[in-house]
C-alpha cells in the first residue's frame, strides 16, 4: 500500500469514528508503529487530524462538541473499565453527582445495576444518565435532574443549572471532560458547560475525573478547572508513561486496563 493510500485509509477511519488509536491502526494496516505515526504526522501537518497521546482525532471535531451517540462509540472498552473503577469510589447512603458525558453515562448504568450501592442520591445534569437511573426503578435510588439548556452531548448547562447547583452538596462528583492538558487543565468546547462543570466541582466534597486516554493533550475552548483542583483522575493504561508521570505530580492517578478491546476494522476502507 502506498503512503497516500495508507493516509487515506487512516483519515477515513478517523472521520468515521471521530478518533483512532495508533495501536489499532498498526494492527489493521499491518505496518509499523513508526509508519502509522509518520502518516498521522503528515495528516496533522495538512490540518486534517489533531494528534493526541496514542492516536489522533478528527480536526473538524477538535473545536466542536460531537453528539452523545457519536462519542459513545469511541473507546468504549476503555470507558467501560474506567466506569467500573469509578464506582469503587461510591459509598452507600451518600450523594454523588454525574456530569454530562459518555463515560459518566456508563457510571450511571453501573450504579443502576448495582444494588449494593443503595441507598444513594444521584445529582446529574446528564439526560442519558438520568434516564438510565430512572429505568432502574429502584426506590432507594433517588435521582435529582437539574434544569438548563441542552448541549449536543445531552447535558443541561447554563445559568439555571449553575444556580440549582449552588444550593446542593454531594460527597463525590464524577466529571467527564473534553480534554486534559497539564498546563491548560480540564477543558470543554462549550462555555456554558464549563461554567456548570465548575459549579459541580464546587458542590462536591471530592472530584473524580473519568476520561479515556484520547482526551489527553486535547485543549478545548473553555477551561473548567486545573488538574490540581480535582482529587482523582481515572483513565486507561494507554496514556503514555511520561504524561502519566507528569500528571501524578498534580493529582492522584488511577490507570486501568481496557476491557475486551476490539481493533478498528479498516478492511472496508478504500
Amino acid at each position: 500500500m502506498l503512503a497516500s493510500q495508507r493516509q487515506e485509509a487512516i483519515l477515513a477511519a478517523i472521520r468515521r469514528y471521530g478518533a483512532a488509536r495508533v495501536a489499532d491502526l498498526v494492527e489493521s494496516l499491518g505496518v509499523s508503529d513508526m509508519t502509522v505515526r509518520r502518516d498521522i504526522g503528515e495528516l496533522a501537518r495538512r490540518g486534517l487530524v489533531l494528534r493526541v497521546h496514542g492516536g489522533a482525532v478528527d480536526a473538524r471535531r477538535a473545536a466542536d462538541e460531537p453528539g452523545f451517540h457519536v462519542k459513545a462509540e469511541l473507546f468504549s472498552p476503555e470507558k467501560a473499565a474506567i466506569a467500573a473503577a469509578a464506582i469503587e469510589e461510591i459509598s452507600p447512603g451518600g450523594a454523588v453527582a454525574l456530569s454530562g458525558g459518555t463515560t459518566t453515562h456508563l457510571v450511571a448504568r453501573l450504579i443502576a445495576e448495582t444494588p449494593a450501592l443503595r441507598p444513594l442520591t444521584v445529582v446529574t445534569n446528564s439526560l442519558p444518565a438520568a434516564e438510565v437511573l430512572h429505568q432502574a426503578g429502584a426506590p432507594e435510588l433517588n435521582v435529582v435532574l437539574i434544569g438548563g439548556t441542552r448541549t449536543p452531548s445531552d447535558a443541561l448547562v447554563g445559568p439555571v443549572a449553575t444556580h440549582a447547583l449552588e444550593t446542593l452538596r454531594v460527597d463525590v462528583l464524577f466529571l467527564g471532560v473534553h480534554g486534559i492538558d497539564l498546563r491548560a487543565g480540564l477543558t470543554t468546547p462549550n462555555l456554558l458547560e464549563a461554567e456548570t462543570d465548575r459549579a459541580l466541582v464546587a458542590a462536591a466534597g471530592r472530584t473524580v475525573v473519568v476520561a479515556d486516554h484520547s482526551k489527553w493533550g486535547v485543549v478545548g475552548l473553555a477551561r473548567i478547572v486545573g488538574l490540581s483542583d480535582v482529587d482523582l483522575v481515572i483513565t486507561d493504561q494507554e496514556v503514555p508513561a511520561d504524561a502519566a508521570d507528569a500528571a501524578s505530580d498534580a493529582v492522584d492517578l488511577v490507570l486501568v486496563p481496557a476491557r475486551d478491546r476490539v481493533p478498528t476494522d479498516l478492511g472496508a476502507v478504500t
